[in-house]
Formats: structure tokens, sequence, C-alpha cells
């Protein structure tokens, strides 16, 4: 017991990497639930809604006896030994230029979502600088040192000064809260939604990667052990072999040949899956519209509701600028010779 509860995390000693680590797994678990939930066959699928809906303990258990029930995909769709029939007849091209297309969406995608990722992530640095710039400004204004009557020059410059930067910082405050609020507005509707369809191109690359380097290459490898075989049984023939080693050669090419049968079956049927998989990505399409609309309104909105700070603060600075025989005007450059020859 103690030694769980010593490795167990403390809420209050969770650094900000372990944080950010914990809501990165949350964000992508939350978008592979919805991935999955908004699949068409994995919709209706009996362990998603288990999952999805089962609320006790015993949940591991419970979808480990509904998997051991269930068999090959293969076996058991109906439409496995038919898949064929609902291919074009060239689909091997087709699924080549379908994955080079796919490929350069996941590459500009992911350039995409990194430059959405550094556009939000300066918003909320940008937030930070502007709240520490107003508390500098406050800080200050609230300057207690006493002022030496020798470099007043006479006036209550640095008196009026104070009593303007004093009360800036609600502004910067308020400026800082509007930039996290785009940075996480940004964050939620423009960097996950790309993170979104980054996850569904993946997962559709990794796809093509399993059928290239399973069933395709099973299948090959398959034609190639026939082709063996027949080199075999024809050697077989030539020197007469035994009768019954004959025999068994060829019901050895007749298994075989079964066996490439259903490889090729197989293979027609991962290919009827790619090519649903490829209609999906086309369906998720669309997205980019709203990933685009979603962030040009953050933008207006964000700048637009900065603009209507920055100009309500505009006014408050009047009286730095203001030139009177109490404050004098600063000049824009400093004059030419010695500034206090006069």
């Amino acid at each position: 017991i103690l030694a769980k509860q010593l490795n167990k995390p403390n809420p209050l000693f969770i650094s900000r990497a372990d944080r950010e680590f914990i809501e990165s797994r949350r964000r992508a678990l939350k978008r592979f639930i919805n991935l999955v939930a908004r699949h068409p066959p994995f919709s209706e699928d009996v362990l998603l809604k288990l999952f999805l809906s089962f609320s006790g303990s015993d949940v591991q258990n419970k979808l480990r006896e509904l998997v051991q029930g269930m068999g090959d995909e293969f076996l058991t769709c109906r439409l496995a030994t038919q898949a064929k029939d609902f291919l074009p007849a060239d689909i091997q091209a087709q699924f080549a230029a379908s994955r080079e297309l796919i490929r350069n969406i996941y590459n500009s995608f992911y350039k995409l979502r990194d430059r959405a990722e550094r556009i939000a992530s300066r918003a909320i640095d940008n937030a930070s600088d502007l709240l520490i710039f107003g508390k500098e400004l406050s800080a200050l204004g609230s300057d207690t040192t006493p002022l030496p009557s020798w470099a007043a020059l006479n006036n209550n410059t640095w008196g009026t000064l104070k009593q303007a930067l004093k009360g800036l910082s609600v502004e910067f405050a308020l400026l800082a809260d509007k930039a996290v609020q785009q940075g996480k507005q940004e964050e939620n509707d423009v960097v996950e939604k790309l993170n979104l369809f980054l996850d569904l191109l993946q997962s559709y690359k990794d796809l093509c990667e399993r059928h290239e380097k399973g069933v395709l290459h099973k299948h090959q490898r398959a034609l190639h052990k026939y082709s063996m075989m027949k080199k075999q049984m024809m050697s077989a023939t030539v020197q007469n072999k035994e009768p019954e080693s004959v025999e068994q050669l060829e019901s050895r090419i007749v298994e075989q040949e079964n066996a490439i049968l259903t490889m090729e079956l197989r293979n027609y049927f991962s290919l009827y899956c790619l090519h649903q998989e490829t209609q999906l990505i086309h369906i998720y399409l669309p997205l980019t519209s709203h990933i685009l609309g979603a962030f040009v309104n953050s933008q207006i909105q964000g700048h637009k509701e900065m603009s209507k700070v920055w100009n309500e603060l505009k006014p408050k600075l009047s009286c730095l600028f203001v030139g009177s025989s109490n404050m004098p005007t600063p000049p824009l450059s400093p004059p030419d010779g010695n500034f206090f020859s006069n």
C-alpha cells in the first residue's frame, strides 16, 4: 500500500511538461474515438458500443469475451468473396495514384498544422508579454522612491507620468486576456481539426503499408512458391521419379493453388476496403473549408477585440504627449550640441 502511495502522482507536483503530455494524450484519445465512432462500419460494431456504453469495472473481460467470439473479417463479411466485382479493372493503378495523392495531401496538411500551432502559440506568448508589460508599467507608476529636487526641473513631470502609467495594467491585462482567448480558440478550432484530419490520413497511410507488407506480400510469396513447385513437378516428370513422390508433389501443388486462390480473394478484399477508405478521405476533405473559415474568423474577431481595447487605451496616454510649461514634451531626436548647455 505504501509503495502504491509513493508511486501515485500528486497533482500538486505534476510538472508542466507532464500536464502538456497528459493534455496531448487526452486530445489524441478524443480524436481517435471521434474517428472510430464516425466510421460507417465501426459505428455499428458491438465492441465499440460496449466500450462506449459499458459502465462496469470488468470492461476488459467483456471486450475479451466478444473478441474471442469474432472471426476473421474476411470470413465473416458477406462481400469478401465478391470484392473483385466491385472494383474497377485498373484498381492497382488507381490505388497507386490515390496513395500518392493522399501522401501529398498529408505532407501539406502536416506543414499547415505546424504553422497553425506556431500561430496559436505566438498568440499565447504575446498574451504573457502583454501582461508582464502592463505589470511593469504599473510597477513604474507605483514607485515610491523620493524625487530629488535638483532633478525635477521645476515641474511635476515624473508625478504626472507615474499617475498615467499606474492604471494602464488593467488595459494590458485585458489585451492579454484577448490574446489568450484567440490562441485557445485557434488551438481548438484550427489545430485540433487539422490534427483530426491528419490522424485520418495517417491511418490511411498505415493501412496501405499493411496491405503491401501483409496480404500483397503473402500473395506474391505464394505465387513464387507455386512457381517453384511447378518447376519441381516438371523436373520429377523428366527424371521419371517414383509415382508416390509425384503424387505428393501434385497434392501439394493443388493445395498451393487453393491457397493462392484464397490469397487473391483476400487481396481483392483488402483493396476493396482501401477503396472504401479512400472515399472516406474525400468525404472528409470539405473539412478544409471549415478549418480555413475558423482560422479567418478567429483572426478577424481577435484583431477586432484587441483593436477596441487599444483604442480605449489611447486617450489615457494623451497627457503624456501634451506639452505645457509644467511638462515639456521631449524632442523626437537629441538637439545639436550639449543638452545641458541652456
